[in-house]
């Protein structure tokens, strides 16, 4: 079945972005533009159709199309962000995705961000994270139990969202970060740690056995490749001063 993405081109104003974890830096914006069109062209090379959107002017963080929006098989969950401004994304996300799918919202109290969801399967495991709080991850446990997905809470630390700390390759295994997440939740999975010197290397994107991950992560590249993965690094590295991850700048699913 054929995959489809949505993206979303870098906003202007991406200078203004939230950063939690990483120290604020300059972005050049036709550097960060060239580096997301690449991105774009890797996940387009594995016969991804991209559905790529007009950037927002007044989202800075719109280019993170993941964190607003979890699809699913049957369904989409619109998400209510835990960054109060970044909670326009949401809206704003809908009417793309309300093409491939009917739409559920996460409402106040509840906040969630896509980047907090891991999915094995039937089973997602989301961070209790700065992000995400238990509201939002029983809201999204009542909206999916019809279609019979379990939710899980994870918890997690010195880190952004869940995908900050530990990503699904598939074939049973993990790639994480131990010091960022308690992994107990994830039971049988095989885990393969990321290098020591690449803290931050866990959120990479696993598309059927190809595994994109951020240039500046070789040592854990390297990890994945002895690991019978195919590994396409790509580099985000001004985009990775918004905080970015590989997962978090796409929405993947089967149309």
């Amino acid at each position: 079945m054929p995959l489809t993405a949505i993206t979303r081109a870098v906003s202007p104003s991406i200078s203004q972005c939230q950063v939690a974890f990483v120290k604020r830096q300059p972005i050049d914006l036709a550097k960060a533009i060239d580096q997301h069109n690449r991105y774009e062209a890797c996940l387009a090379a594995l016969g991804i159709e991209i559905v790529s959107l007009p950037a927002a002017p007044d989202l800075p963080d719109a280019v993170f199309v993941e964190d607003p929006a979890i699809i699913l098989d049957e369904v989409a969950v619109m998400t209510r962000m835990g960054a109060e401004s970044r909670r326009g994304e949401s809206e704003s996300l809908a009417q793309a995705v309300a093409r491939f799918r009917p739409l559920r919202w996460i409402t106040d109290p509840g906040t969630l961000e896509g980047g907090d969801v891991v999915r094995i399967g039937a089973a997602l495991f989301v961070g209790r994270s700065g992000r995400s709080n238990a509201a939002g991850i029983a809201q999204l446990e009542r909206e999916l139990a019809p279609f019979r997905y379990t939710v899980q809470g994870v918890e997690l630390q010195h880190c952004l969202h869940l995908k900050s700390a530990c990503t699904y390759l598939g074939r049973g295994q993990i790639l994480a970060n131990r010091a960022w997440v308690n992994l107990a939740p994830f039971g049988d999975c095989r885990v393969i740690d990321v290098a020591p010197g690449e803290p931050a290397a866990a959120d990479v994107l696993a598309i059927d056995g190809s595994v994109i991950i951020p240039a500046s992560f070789p040592e854990t590249a390297s990890i994945l490749e002895r690991g019978g993965w195919h590994v396409l690094p790509v580099d985000v590295s001004e985009l990775q001063k918004a905080e970015a991850g590989v997962t978090c700048m796409s929405l993947i699913f089967d149309v």
